[in-house]
């Protein structure tokens, strides 16, 4: 049998499918007894976050402000998102896209200015991370309808998790709270924070998410997610998130689970399946000697197994035949032992869509923000309300693309186009300054505008796995000789057997 090596991508294509167009609809502030009022839409993004909602959340929050103010907590919320719409411009010209409704109003707009920079940067303060983030927790939930292409794997919805770094402003606020990737002799030119999420594969929707300083490890962060699983899932995980403890608290949540594990795992094989797999038992490390022996007879005689001690799961070894780097043996580990409910292959096959993830981290750090990769806030809290925030923009987006009001069917994932996405709407002043009646039509306007040009069918694709800025315990930077290449057809997947079976 092969040695098991690095991680592959199957060939899986990993060019972005993103349409961020719908992210520059900004939307109208109201009017009452001439000054800022509680009626305010966000353009699109009030379809999804919705001002009850965010109502809740200031107050459950303790974040109501205790006198008027020209810049009141609810206004604030929908001020943060549209930072996230608007990434390259400054304070007082986003709070002007923001505002820029009031044309519609009358005299109202002579009685308001537009506050200066300080006064929102003390307004993004005394709100907080807390109603953030909350918000999403109330409003990120997954959104795949039956028969969206690549959300199900036989009735369960596919999950993947990892994680991303991203670039802090050079600030020692920043620098003390997160940390930076390197040495002391070769620091990172950035504050980092690292984030890990839990994705929607089929919507690329990110439905769960835990940040923290860069020298904080993912397992770390995905432990705190892990608890939040929940029965009817497939999660997907790369080999850098198995551990015992974190299998076994995975398990217990009685969601499924489809893994890669690495090639130093030892993986006793105590049945051959038919369709090429094998059923196994994780043993925890600790137990060594003739209590494991006794663990892997009762796990091959089909006794219960204490989960603390050892739990049976099925493995799917493969290569892929027709891929750069052919020969390289992928190892997944799953929870599902019925081999006639998912046959080995279509395991094999199913684990591919783990990279969708990656592609939901692609709209969020490149066409999100615009190729700026640095965030704005220059303090621990505001970083963590920009985050959350981030999060919130791009899952209203994904839901604005997956639920149209037209045309009936969803948009297909492949459809919108990533090429002329930013400018479009944003260039528009007819649907970034609809007043509330005029959403629905303006959400019609964006959704007819960002499936004008829609990408072709995905290609097959491979990539070598390189970065293009150095960062540390990463993979090798980017030479001029890596180029992606094209397939003609899907990959091949390779299932090993033992030879009576083969």
């Amino acid at each position: 049998m092969p040695r098991r090596v690095g991680v592959g991508n199957h060939g899986k294509c990993t060019a972005p499918r993103y349409c961020d167009r719908v992210a520059k609809n900004a939307g109208t502030i109201q009017r009452e007894s001439g000054r800022l009022t509680d009626h305010v839409t966000l353009g699109v993004l009030s379809s999804v976050v919705h001002r009850d909602v965010i109502d809740d959340v200031i107050r459950e929050t303790g974040k109501r402000e205790e006198r008027s103010r020209l810049l009141p907590a609810h206004v604030v919320v929908y001020y943060v998102l549209a930072l996230n719409l608007f990434f390259g411009e400054a304070y007082e010209e986003v709070m002007r896209q923001l505002v820029n409704g009031l044309r519609f109003l009358g005299n109202w707009r002579d009685h308001w200015k537009v506050p200066s920079t300080s006064a929102i940067s003390q307004a993004r303060t005394r709100l907080g991370e807390a109603p953030l983030k909350l918000l999403f927790e109330r409003i990120a939930v997954p959104m795949a309808r039956p028969g969206t292409r690549g959300a199900w794997f036989h009735g369960l919805r596919m999950m993947a998790i990892d994680g991303l770094v991203l670039d802090l402003p050079d600030t020692p606020d920043n620098d003390e709270e997160f940390g930076r990737c390197g040495n002391e002799q070769t620091p990172g030119p950035f504050p980092q924070v690292r984030l890990v999420a839990v994705g929607e594969c089929g919507t690329h929707a990110v439905v769960d998410a835990e940040l923290a300083g860069v020298t904080t490890g993912e397992q770390t962060l995905a432990a705190r997610l892990i608890t939040r699983f929940a029965p009817g899932m497939l999660v997907l995980a790369d080999r850098n998130f198995y551990s015992y403890q974190a299998w076994a608290q995975a398990s217990a949540t009685g969601t499924a689970l489809l893994w890669r594990v690495s090639a130093t795992l030892t993986l006793p094989v105590l049945e051959w399946l038919p369709d090429g797999s094998y059923r196994s038992a994780l043993i925890n490390p600790k137990i060594r000697g003739r209590r494991r022996e006794a663990l892997l007879a009762a796990a091959t005689a089909g006794a219960d197994l204490d989960p603390n001690q050892a739990i049976v799961v099925r493995v799917v070894e493969y290569t892929i035949e027709d891929r750069p780097g052919s020969g390289e043996l992928f190892c997944l580990i799953t929870t599902i032992l019925d081999h006639e409910f998912a046959p080995a292959v279509e395991l094999a096959a199913a684990y591919t869509q783990r990279w969708e993830i990656e592609l939901s981290f692609d709209e969020i750090e490149t066409h999100q923000t615009g190729h700026h990769r640095v965030l704005r806030s220059k303090t621990p809290e505001l970083v963590k309300q920009e985050i959350w925030s981030l999060l919130l923009t791009h899952y209203a987006i994904r839901h604005v693309i997956k639920t149209p009001p037209t045309p009936p069917a969803p948009i297909p994932m492949t459809c919108p186009s990533s090429a002329a996405t930013a400018p479009s709407a944003a260039r528009s002043p007819t649907r970034r300054d609809f007043p509330p009646k005029r959403l629905t039509a303006a959400l019609k306007e964006t959704t007819d505008e960002i499936t004008e040009r829609p990408n072709p069918p995905r290609r097959h694709r491979t990539y070598p796995r390189v970065i293009k800025r150095y960062r540390a315990h990463s993979h090798r930077i980017k030479r001029t000789t890596d180029h992606g290449q094209l397939h003609n057809n899907p990959a091949k997947i390779h299932i090993f057997k033992v030879p009576c079976l083969t």
